[in-house]
């Protein structure tokens, strides 16, 4: 088990986007974060304490994370200074990343020297098995992006709380670091080998009560060349009952491909839909979730209204206006 209250790391990330772990941590285990710890040039800010090591031990802090999701998953050069220093304070280390901790030799003698611990949680630790394609008791809903990082993780996070606060049954289902760290449990998906990914999205979401409901995390998106992969992995191995689509509309080009337009979100329901039905003939879009975070509230209010208007769907930002609407369409679904 990873130690809490987090110093969360933020290292020298160029952009709010780039530290979305860390971002996901403070917005749903606010009890979590202790403070930040940002290097020089960081552009991103939680608005929590900026905090030296010294003042975050001091404050309760036991485990420094990594906080930062950037392209390939590396260890920066420029961060491991510090993460030996967190080491010989006194804190352990854990990190989502492609790059293992355990496979940094420096930072294994640290831990060893100062008895100290490394989480790597992007792991698997289950020898899940190839997928059967095979109809299992309960209902799935998945979010898919038009894009990466555009809301699917906090799309299902607050469907969830929603249904548990009205004593229905519901489950989330973590399938990225972010998520796992969140909630302790899941599957790092993306770093599961190619033939077993479906397989192990069928092993996440077994057989349950008919009115119990998984909200599957989703990854990537159909339209990213870069991620496409894993996105088709949780479509096939979730079998999905029910559909949101997550779009963020001031995106100008897909996150890291300047070269890719960001479909619309007609082509979305489009694109996804024969894909989902060879696996769920009955599967439904019952919704749409928009990360209006960088707009201003009527600008955000209008836009959901026309999506309303244009796809005959619900429309909401579920973590700045409420899931209630994407509940009452999937219970109806």
């Amino acid at each position: 088990m990873i130690d809490t209250p987090y110093l969360l790391f933020l290292g020298d990330a160029p952009d709010q986007l780039a530290a979305k772990v860390a971002q996901g941590i403070r917005d749903w285990r606010p009890e979590y974060a202790v403070g930040q710890f940002r290097l020089p040039g960081c552009k991103a800010d939680l608005g929590l304490p900026d905090m030296t090591l010294d003042e975050a031990k001091a404050a309760g802090a036991k485990t420094l994370v990594v906080g930062v999701a950037n392209r390939g998953g590396i260890i920066s050069e420029a961060w491991k200074e510090a993460l030996d220093a967190a080491l010989a304070q006194g804190f352990d280390l854990a990190s989502g990343l492609h790059n293992l901790l355990r496979d940094e030799p420096a930072l294994v003698e640290a831990a060893r020297t100062h008895g100290r611990s490394l989480h790597d949680v992007r792991i698997p630790t289950v020898k899940y098995p190839i997928a059967n394609g095979e109809k299992r008791s309960g209902k799935r809903c998945l979010a898919i992006g038009t894009d990466c990082s555009v809301g699917k993780m906090y799309t299902g996070l607050a469907m969830d709380r929603v249904m548990k606060d009205r004593g229905l049954k519901s489950s989330f289902r973590a399938t990225g670091q972010t998520g796992i760290l969140i909630t302790g449990e899941g599957v790092p998906l993306d770093a599961v080998i190619a033939d077993f990914m479906a397989g192990a999205v069928e092993w996440l979401t077994p057989e349950n009560d008919a009115d119990h409901w998984d909200h599957i995390e989703g990854q990537g998106s159909l339209f990213h060349v870069s991620y496409s992969g894993v996105t088709m992995a949780l479509i096939h191995g979730g079998q999905p009952d029910a559909i949101v689509l997550c779009h963020e509309p001031t995106r100008t080009h897909m996150r890291g491909l300047p070269g890719y337009q960001l479909p619309s979100l007609e082509a979305l329901r489009d694109m996804v839909l024969p894909i989902a039905r060879i696996a769920n003939p009955d599967v439904k879009v019952i919704g749409v979730s928009v990360n209006t975070k960088a707009m201003p509230e009527d600008e955000a209010r209008a836009l959901l209204a026309d999506i309303e208007t244009r796809m005959g769907l619900p429309a909401t930002d579920p973590y700045r206006f409420g899931a209630e609407p994407l509940v009452e369409a999937l219970l109806a679904s």
